[in-house]
C-alpha cells in the first residue's frame, strides 16, 4: 500500500504537515475504494490549509498544481462530497496553486530576459483564485464599489442555477478570499437580469 505522502508532491523536498498528510490520506483512500479511481490515479496535491471561516467552523483549502485543475474540477462536485464525509463540519475548496511575480522596476536586482506574462500578475491570480473558489458556480458579474474612506467592497454576483449547490458555503467563500487575498468580498444571487 502507498504512504500518505503518495498523494502530495511538495516543492522543495519539504515535509508535509499533519493536516497535509491526512488529506492526502483521504484522497488515497477514495482513489482505492471509490468509482473515481481512474480519475484520481494520476492526480496529487502541492498543498492543503486549515482556514478558520468564524462560528467555530473550519474549511480544508486543498491546493493543486495548475495543469491539473481542470481534471480535478471534471470530478470536484463527488471528490468534495466524499471528503466532506470523512472531515464531518469542514468544507472543502480546491483551488490551483498559483504564483505571483514582483512587477518589475528599474531598481530590481535580477533582469528577467523575458517580460512578466499576465497570468503571474497580481489582479489575474486574485481573480483566478476567486473563480476557482466559486467552482460549481460561475461568477456572472462583479462590482467593485470604491467608499469615501478608500475602503473597497467587491460584490461577486454568483450564477442563479447553482444558488442550492452553493448557497449555504458562501460564508466559507469570503472569509477563505479573506484569508488569501486580504480582500473582503460580498456574494450574492442576482434576481432576474
Amino acid at each position: 500500500m502507498f504512504s500518505a505522502g503518495a498523494k502530495i508532491m511538495k516543492s522543495g523536498n519539504e515535509r508535509p504537515d499533519d493536516f497535509e498528510s491526512s488529506i492526502s490520506q483521504a484522497i488515497l483512500e477514495l482513489e482505492s475504494n471509490s468509482d473515481l479511481k481512474s480519475h484520481l490515479r494520476e492526480l496529487y496535491i502541492t498543498a492543503a490549509k486549515e482556514v478558520d471561516v468564524g462560528g467555530g467552523r473550519k474549511a480544508a483549502v486543498i491546493f493543486v498544481p495548475v495543469p491539473q485543475l481542470r481534471q480535478f474540477q471534471k470530478i470536484q462536485v463527488r471528490l468534495v462530497r466524499e471528503l466532506e464525509k470523512k472531515f464531518s463540519g469542514k468544507h472543502v475548496i480546491f483551488i490551483a496553486q498559483r504564483r505571483i511575480l514582483p512587477k518589475p522596476t528599474r531598481k530590481t536586482k535580477s533582469k528577467s530576459k523575458q517580460r512578466r506574462p499576465r497570468s503571474r500578475t497580481l489582479t489575474t491570480v486574485h481573480e483566478n483564485i476567486l473563480e476557482d473558489l466559486v467552482f460549481p458556480s460561475e461568477i456572472v458579474g462583479k462590482r467593485i464599489r470604491i467608499k469615501l474612506d478608500a475602503s473597497r467592497a467587491i460584490h461577486v454576483h454568483l450564477d442563479k442555477s447553482q444558488q442550492t449547490n452553493v448557497e449555504h458555503k458562501i460564508d466559507t467563500f469570503s472569509a477563505v478570499y479573506k484569508k488569501l487575498t486580504g480582500k473582503d468580498v460580498h456574494f450574492e444571487f442576482p434576481g432576474g437580469i
